[in-house]
């Protein structure tokens, strides 16, 4: 009960008051504030239902840090903007979908042709509208292939999306494109080409499936 803790947390308080050796004058003073907390609680609380432990949230989502770290290959890292999509990486952890747009949103008002906040708000908008490529998200990645139409990173994180969306006939050639705009030696190509080719082998297993 409620009541009980209470007690419980008002001898306490009384006997660490005796072990710290209070002069008998401030006694009465943290008496007083004692009752004046018992007296709240007893007005404002609901001393007589039973404790409960707090609930943890129910709702995780788990990030891909290897996506994480293949955008960061492909856009770069330790920039102004990159910070807003660390942010809004958290919060989708925490299961925060809408307060990860809201924070790239924010970004984008700072630096409004930032290559790398267009493609996080169309993952993030991608996840909040049930993990699916709604036309919010298909417009973000399509300005992020506005802002820089040679740049592999907007076709392969739409690609990403159809994927985790299920559409994989959507998402190859899209894959495609990106391989394909990908310079030679970038670290990232072969994360393309490998992701690329299983695709090819999913969907030729699904085709020739009777």
């Amino acid at each position: 009960m409620g009541f009980l803790a209470l007690l419980g947390l008002i001898a306490a308080a009384m006997g660490a008051m005796a072990l710290l050796g209070l002069r008998r004058p401030l006694w009465s003073l943290g008496g007083a504030a004692l009752m004046l907390g018992a007296t709240g609680y007893a007005l404002q609380g609901r001393p007589f239902l039973p404790s409960q432990s707090p609930q943890p949230r129910q709702k995780v989502n788990a990030v891909d840090p290897g996506l994480i770290a293949l955008r960061e290959r492909m856009l770069g890292r330790l920039t102004g903007d990159w910070s807003y999509l660390v942010a809004a990486d958290a919060m989708r952890r925490a299961g925060e979908e809408r307060l990860a747009v809201q924070a790239i949103l924010g970004g984008i008002r700072r630096v409004p042709n930032s290559l790398m906040l267009w493609v996080g708000l169309g993952e993030a908008l991608a996840e909040h509208d049930g993990g699916r490529v709604s036309p919010s998200a298909l417009f973000a990645f399509q300005q992020a292939a506005r802002i820089s139409p040679s740049h592999p990173a907007p076709p392969f994180f739409l690609g990403q999306a159809y994927v985790r969306s299920g559409d994989f006939a959507a998402a190859r050639p899209l894959w495609g494109r990106a391989l394909a705009l990908s310079p030679a030696g970038a670290s990232y190509r072969q994360d393309i080409a490998i992701r690329l080719a299983l695709l090819d082998r999913l969907l030729a297993e699904t085709q020739g499936a009777p």
